[in-house]
């Protein structure tokens, strides 16, 4: 039992971020505005950090450490939430959570730019496949067949994924420093308090009737699910699963996504939008494909927080 702990683990966290889509679409921007969605969220999950300090002692982080923690809270913490907030308050859940799919490419060509990797042919076909398909989804949110998405929503998408994939290299020996409770812990708290007073106007005047009303589910699940838990179980996960398993689960998130959308009338897919989705996987797989062909300088783009 022991050895599908990781696998179920990992199952139940491609589950929760597939939700995330539809929900996210629901509640935004229609009941809560996406500043208060963010400053909420991670207010929520800055809470859920510190309830580890009951059992666990407080790590000690390098005073050379902190401003570089700070850093990755503004970028992982609040600007990810600012752009898939928003991006999603603009666009269809289908588009955003096959646009989300791209960042193990990203994290490819960032670390070849970094000097961290290296292409290959085998690196530079699927990198250009997965890039195509993904301006392709795009550029289809500017489609007046796609009346469920916006150009602009999906380019907010595609930064949300950029600010994601530079986290996953920048700050990837800095993550694996410290236990991943005191990351998250010093993420979300340093998130929490940037944000607040930007969302805090919108969180007054939200219209909480007409979220119990109507989103009562979908926006406490959004608020209170997606981002601390489910992490905790990735890298729980990651300690005995390789990453290139954990890369072929986050595959789980637009099949999941597209079902429950199109399931709750949110959405309709398109042929197009499946062709340009099969690009994307193609290109992705190529790329993890070639890791597993020697020599092997790097470990391979594994799976995105949330």
């Amino acid at each position: 039992m022991n050895r599908f702990k990781p696998h179920i683990a990992l199952l139940i966290c491609n589950i929760v971020w597939a939700m995330d889509y539809p929900f996210y679409n629901i509640v935004l921007p229609y009941y809560i505005h996406p500043m208060a969605m963010v400053s909420g969220s991670l207010i929520a999950t800055a809470l859920f950090s510190l309830v580890p300090l009951l059992w666990q002692k407080a790590e000690k982080v390098e005073k050379a450490d902190v401003r570089k923690l700070i850093g990755a809270a503004l970028l992982i913490g609040v600007l990810r939430k600012v752009f898939i907030m928003y991006g999603l308050s603009m666009t269809s859940p289908i588009d955003g959570s096959i646009i989300d799919t791209i960042v193990p490419l990203l994290v490819l060509l960032l670390s070849v730019l970094l000097g961290m990797d290296r292409f290959t042919k085998l690196k530079i076909t699927g990198l250009v496949l997965g890039m195509a398909g993904a301006v392709a989804v795009v550029l289809a949110g500017a489609s007046s067949t796609h009346q469920h998405s916006h150009v602009w929503g999906n380019v907010m998408i595609l930064l949300c994924a950029c600010v994601t994939s530079l986290y996953m290299v920048w700050f990837k020996r800095l993550i694996a420093k410290y236990r991943i409770t005191t990351v998250l812990r010093w993420l979300y708290c340093v998130a929490a308090i940037v944000a607040l007073p930007f969302g805090l106007k919108e969180i007054v005047h939200t219209d909480y009737a007409a979220v119990a009303k109507h989103a009562l589910f979908p926006t406490l699940f959004v608020l209170t699910v997606p981002t601390y838990l489910p992490n905790l179980m990735l890298n729980y996960a990651l300690k005995s699963v390789p990453a290139t398993v954990s890369s072929i689960y986050t595959y789980l998130q637009p099949v999941l996504a597209i079902a429950i959308s199109v399931g709750m009338g949110l959405d309709k897919l398109h042929v197009d939008t499946v062709i340009f989705a099969l690009v994307i996987f193609v290109g992705v797989g190529l790329v993890l494909r070639s890791y597993s062909v020697p020599p092997r300088h790097v470990d391979p783009p594994t799976a995105a927080p949330h």
